[in-house]
């Protein structure tokens, strides 16, 4: 008997927002039926707690009850915010508290209202002072009331213009304003700003500090006619910092909450929001550091926070600590500039009130601004790349006042530092960074002398620091501190080659796993309140951005502990994996070899500090053949040979550039198969443009060049181009390159056939294109000599790239696809073969077209043979071959290439004794760094735990509270 078959149990499917729509469409007439009903009273309409007429309803109240006027007051004694509605008899129209009144029946003109409703008492818990006058004057009663200006009317001289005013042209008359946006005419009130709009308040004799008590905030002192509520200025900075609300946008936001109809003709309470924002941000900083007053002496950046995990001597590190010693105690950070927290000039820049100048993060400006007079820029051309930094950092921009800020922060957790955020006046000058630098190093550093200092520039930067610093009578650092130099990740690799062994942070002792760029994702925090700042003044502007930093540094605080978790579960495993794969390279390679390169490696990181060419022992030190860079420069520093033009040699080395273009293209258009995607063609197309205006260019000079004659030049030169998606479709590995373009022909052929803009097309007007007869009757030879000797630079680059992705090809199937073990990791690491095969490709077809043009330019037979032929089977070296120690070591033997550089009386095995030499050095260093992080991050949990143990038992310091 046969089983039935067994189908297996679906599993049940996530559901999705579009599910959970799906399941409300049925319920939405429900649910708008119900907002109706809302909007309508109910019957019949009685106050919810005397059963009396109910002609107010209270929607911020839960089910938004009805209620009578007495009620309504008592009610809402303490909810003086609430925003109530009232029945005209047809609708519920919108009111205000102060409007509440025993006159407020049915068939009253609302025009009429006695503005006697809901009192706020100040003092004694909210109730009426019991020393008041018995002969106090009465509220207003109706007969005593002054009319309410209209637009004929007069307001008393000095009095506040609160009512809006109404352009000629607007259709809204001043006697049209809905009561309740009205401020009261005839009896003193106050307007008071909360979360919930604008409100007045009626009969008020206010003091400044009965106002605050009561958590209002008022904007004046002599006699207070507006404040703000606490809620209303905690939520203003909230909306600031998280979503970068100007004050001018949260202040409309009001007046549509006040009345979403008539939001123009709320009162204009903006540059007061402004100004009581300023002394509310500065009170909550004292509160928060535990100031009991403003009066004590104050510190560089003592009203903000700084990062709890990294080492603060007396603070989070105690005094028993081995500070000199031990490297887990160095002081990682980071500097970069941002160029979008722009300022404008001030219009009067003296008539200035500064609340915490340098108790923040912008450093004091008085100083700062006597450093900025008294140091000269010194302008340094730096030595590596042409740097974005370094070219413009004397850049003028004279409608600005500042054209960004630089600062300074810790590289592995991403506070910024208390006091070192400094204002650019022009580009990113060294004399502003070595400013904020020197004010971060001064920062809880007592004891710590190790520095390990990223920065994006760092190779030109830290050439002559200590010489600035000596120089200037206003900069400070400890003679015995010790700073190591380090570019970030990204960066490092947009500098020259020898930069990436000297300043990353792969070989630099101590550093743990970082990148060194963590400062990068700080500005999008920064940028959002960028834009607001522009236009404030200096003041303003600084305790706006301390603000946002501090916000900042306490969202890594209250988020640290999950954070050094996630790194100490990546960092054990991370561990283990990487001394795996050290000690497979290990295993290869002898004892002595060990040693030696163990010695390399120590006495590099030793002098480091001192000298960062040290570190170039993490980079192949055979001496390599002359490149083709190397070529072109001794033969332009040579006095130019007779009948040759000036600059003949670089002309000859941008069409070695041109015919590499096209090569890497036509690899390019061959892998990506006959029908590439809209992207890849595009990318396909923007490379042949630029190819097809580098060739016109080319073969514009080499006219002058060649010396060709006008007569030469065809009368129907092509002016088309090809389709390059069209033809090469079985374009093989050798088919890259062509022995058609080498051949006895005429200056008219080469250039024929050269004009026609093809990028595909072999024909370019180099000599090797005429062949080494033709050039000796033509005289050129003096030319062809010198395409002869770029030619063999050329084939030195292009061999030298062979050998190095060869190498790697063989490591990468020992170390990663072999020990791979799920369909993830060998997919990721055949990408990783591909991605070199493509490399090996481009290197051999380069390679075979310079063989080619030397045959063509006559070479002799010495030169042809130390230059062999390339076959296919030299491209497909074993891994074996590469494998120090295995058992088919011996007998296996490397293709001719690789040691063809190598002195004859040299270790035929040299080459891939310095590669191994390399790869064990470098996987030596990560797994160093990662043991190093391992250790830096179990110590950063204590260090955390002293912080928040200090700041919460030290006697001189309150209870550590951060609240929003």
């Amino acid at each position: 008997m046969n089983d039935p078959p067994v189908e297996p149990l679906p599993i049940p499917r996530k559901k999705t927002q579009n599910d959970y729509i799906r399941e409300w469409l049925p319920y939405r007439e429900d649910f708008l039926h119900i907002l109706l009903d809302l909007e309508a009273p109910p019957l019949p309409r009685i106050c919810k707690i005397c059963q009396k007429d109910g002609v107010y309803r209270c929607p911020d109240c839960m089910h938004q009850p009805r209620l009578c006027t007495n009620c309504c007051r008592t009610t809402h004694a303490s909810h003086p915010f609430h925003r109530i509605q009232q029945w005209t008899g047809n609708f519920f129209e919108d009111s205000a508290l102060h409007m509440v009144s025993e006159d407020a029946i049915e068939d009253t003109d609302p025009q009429d209202y006695l503005q006697t409703g809901l009192q706020l008492h100040l003092g004694h818990g909210g109730a009426p002072c019991p020393s008041a006058s018995a002969n106090e004057a009465p509220p207003l009663s109706r007969q005593s009331r002054p009319t309410t200006a209209g637009k004929d009317g007069d307001q008393t001289k000095g009095d506040r213009q609160d009512t809006p005013t109404m352009d000629d042209d607007e259709w809204e008359d001043v006697d049209n304003i809905p009561l309740h946006l009205r401020p009261p005419v005839g009896s003193k009130h106050l307007t008071i700003v909360d979360v919930t709009g604008v409100h007045f308040c009626l009969n008020a004799e206010s003091y400044p500090l009965q106002l605050f008590r009561a958590k209002l905030c008022p904007s004046t002192f002599d006699k207070p006619s507006t404040a703000f509520t606490f809620s209303v200025l905690d939520d203003f900075l909230r909306d600031n910092v998280e979503c970068g609300t100007s004050g001018m946008n949260y202040y409309s936001k009001l007046r549509r909450v006040t009345s979403n109809v008539f939001p123009h003709l709320v009162v204009d309470r903006y540059r007061e929001l402004l100004q009581v924002a300023r002394q509310w941000r500065l009170l909550k900083l004292l509160k928060w550091s535990g100031f009991q007053d403003n009066m004590n002496p104050s510190k560089d950046g003592d009203l903000v926070i700084f990062c709890t995990a990294c080492p603060q001597p007396g603070i989070n590190v105690g005094p028993t600590a081995n500070l000199d010693e031990s490297w887990k105690y160095t002081r990682a950070v980071v500097m970069d500039g941002n160029f979008k927290a722009e300022h404008m000039h001030e219009r009067r820049p003296d008539d200035q009130v500064w609340l915490m100048d340098g108790r923040g993060f912008m450093v004091r400006n008085p100083p700062y601004q006597a450093y900025l007079k008294a140091t000269p820029h010194i302008t340094e051309k730096s030595s590596c790349n042409n740097h974005k930094a370094i070219s413009q950092a004397s850049a003028s921009h004279g409608k600005l006042n500042s054209t960004g800020v630089g600062a300074t922060a810790c590289v592995r957790h991403g506070c910024f530092y208390p006091h070192s955020v400094v204002d650019f006046q022009k580009g990113e000058r060294q004399l502003n960074m070595d400013y904020s630098l020197t004010h971060a190093l001064s920062y809880n550093m007592t004891g710590i002398e190790n520095v390990l200092c990223f920065y994006d520039i760092n190779c030109a930067y830290m050439k002559n620091l200590r010489r600035r610093i000596e120089s200037s009578n206003l900069l400070h650092l400890p003679p015995s501190l010790r700073i190591t130099a380090g570019i970030g990740m990204w960066h490092v690799h947009g500098h020259k080659k020898e930069c990436y062994t000297r300043y990353s942070p792969l070989f630099i002792k101590g550093a743990g796993w970082v990148d060194g760029e963590i400062i990068e994702t700080l500005w999008s925090m920064l940028n959002i309140v960028s834009a607001s700042t522009c236009g404030m003044t200096s003041p303003h502007r600084q305790e706006l951005l301390d603000f946002q930093m501090n916000d900042s540094n306490f969202m890594k605080m209250i988020r640290m502990a999950d954070s050094l978790s996630r790194k100490l579960k990546t960092a054990r495993a991370s561990v283990v994996l990487a001394h795996d794969a050290f000690e497979r390279f290990n295993k290869a390679i002898t004892p002595e070899q060990q040693r030696d390169w163990g010695r390399q490696e120590e006495t590099a990181l030793l002098r480091c500090v001192h000298d960062p060419s040290v570190m170039d022992v993490f980079e192949i030190q055979l001496k390599k053949a002359p490149t083709v860079h190397a070529v072109e420069l001794r033969l332009l520093e040579k006095s130019p040979r007779q009948g040759v033009h000036h600059g003949a040699a670089s002309w000859i080395t941008r069409g070695l550039a041109i015919e590499e273009a096209e090569i890497i293209l036509n690899i390019y258009r061959k892998d990506n198969g006959p029908n590439p995607s809209e992207l890849k063609r595009l990318t396909i197309a923007r490379r042949a443009e630029k190819l097809s205006a580098d060739r016109s260019r080319f073969i514009a000079d080499g006219r002058i060049y060649l010396r060709v004659d006008d007569e030469f030049e065809q009368s129907d030169e092509s002016d088309g181009r090809t389709d390059l998606t069209l033809g090469q479709d079985t374009l093989d590995d050798e088919d890259a390159v062509s022995n058609d373009g080498y051949s006895d022909s005429s200056l008219v052929e080469v250039f024929g056939r050269a004009s026609s803009n093809d990028p595909t097309s072999p024909y370019l007007p180099l000599p090797s294109k005429f062949g080494s007869a033709y050039c000796k009757a033509k005289k050129l030879h003096r030319l062809a000599q010198m395409e002869l000797e770029l030619r063999m630079g050329q084939a030195n680059d292009a061999l030298h790239g062979l050998r190095l992705v060869l190498a790697d090809k063989a490591v990468i199937f020992r170390g990663v696809v072999r020990p791979a073990t799920n369909y993830s990791m060998r997919t990721c690491a055949w990408q990783m073969i591909h991605s070199i095969d493509t490399s090996v490709k481009q290197c051999a077809a380069i390679y075979r077209q310079c063989r080619l043009a030397m045959i063509a330019l006559g070479a002799d037979s010495d030169i042809l043979d130390h230059y062999q032929e390339l076959q296919k089977s030299h491209l497909s070296a074993t891994a074996a071959a590469f494998t120090q120690g295995a058992h088919d070591h011996r007998d296996s033997h490397l293709p001719w290439f690789w040691t063809m550089d190598i002195p004859k009386d040299t270790d035929s095995k040299s080459w891939l004794s310095e590669f191994y030499r390399i790869h064990w050095l470098r996987a030596k260093a990560a797994k160093d760094r990662w043991e190093e992080e391992n250790e830096l991050v179990t110590s950063e949990f204590v260090w955390v735990v002293n912080f928040f143990q200090y700041r919460g038992m030290n006697p001189d310091d309150n209870p550590f509270h951060h609240g929003m």
